[in-house]
């Protein structure tokens, strides 16, 4: 009995084996092949490269807007491409327009036709205008000078000249500070000479893609030589419109409009004009002012009608 029960106690005095776990292995590390960086497929390279060339600023806005829209990862480095492109050109320009003289960075247009006018003369003759412009970083200037003349059997039934300078000093990309000095001489609206001095702001209150308008505001002062050798001086308010709508490539349609407001005499010139590039720097313009005087002198009507048809050069 005792043997049996020592047995038995032994049996349970025995500690269980040991449990030794099944060895773990660590994270499994899997190589993957690196993701190439996007790239600018060779064709939208190709055209944006190509538009860049020549200075087409839309063209390249066309490319970077549809190049986004269909691979935005690539379209982000079409983006970037084109913003650089962009700086370097202000750059340069801004480099070249400080080493500039005087008689250099002008632009401008000539135009010859004829015109047929009604109101106080009802004539055709011939017409001729040169229209200056020079940019600068913060100043811009305006030479303006027309001639309308017709000549009959050895008499002259029109003759108008007009002669302008504006300079105006950029605030920013919109606002601009603006000085205007005007001759005038038209006999056959009542008047051998008028002199008109202005100063004032200027705004553009549109800046659209083919629309730009800019308004003027500010005081001035005329005077004017009527042909029955009397005189008017009179300080008057000035304001002006000008806009530029381009309907389609190569057509534009202009509308111009300048006001004097005075006591004696007040004027409203209107030019209304539409023209087509031709070939090249060549364009056809037609146009159609009104011009109204408030007190024309005796023997005059108040309004004054203008139609020109004209070739345009630009350069």
């Amino acid at each position: 009995m005792l043997p049996s029960l020592l047995i038995l106690f032994a049996a349970q005095a025995t500690p269980p084996p040991l449990e030794v776990p099944a060895p773990t292995l660590g994270p499994v590390e899997v190589a993957l092949a690196p993701v190439p960086p996007p790239e600018i497929p060779p064709e939208v390279r190709a055209m944006l490269d190509a538009a860049m060339q020549t200075g087409d600023e839309s063209g390249v806005d066309t490319i970077v807007k549809y190049a986004r829209v269909a691979d935005p990862g690539s379209g982000d480095l079409v983006l970037r491409r084109a913003t650089d492109w962009r700086e370097a050109r202000a750059r340069a320009r801004d480099q070249r327009v400080r080493r500039a003289g005087v008689l250099e960075l002008w632009s401008g247009r000539v135009e010859a036709g004829g015109f047929s006018s009604s109101g106080n003369t009802e004539v055709t003759g011939l017409t001729g205008t040169l229209d200056l412009t020079r940019e600068g970083l913060r100043w811009r200037h305006r030479v303006l000078a027309q001639a309308d003349f017709q000549r009959t059997a050895g008499v002259t039934s029109r003759e108008r000249y007009v002669a302008a300078y504006q300079p105006n000093y950029k605030i920013n990309d919109r606002g601009y500070i603006y000085g205007n000095a005007q001759y005038e001489a038209d006999r056959f609206l009542g008047y051998d000479n008028r002199y008109s001095v202005s100063a004032g702001a200027g705004y553009g209150v549109l800046r659209r893609s083919g629309l730009t308008a800019d308004v003027e505001l500010g005081p001035a002062f005329r005077q004017t030589d009527f042909t029955d050798d009397t005189m008017q001086r009179s300080l008057a308010v000035r304001g002006s419109l000008d806009l530029d709508w381009t309907l389609m490539s190569g057509l534009v349609v202009t509308q111009d409009a300048a006001l004097y407001l005075e006591r004696y005499n007040s004027t409203v010139r209107s030019v209304s004009a539409i023209e087509a590039k031709l070939l090249g720097p060549l364009s056809a313009r037609l146009s159609y002012t009104v011009q109204y005087e408030s007190a024309p002198t005796a023997g005059r009507v108040p309004t004054d009608r203008t139609s020109r048809a004209s070739l345009v050069y630009a350069f």
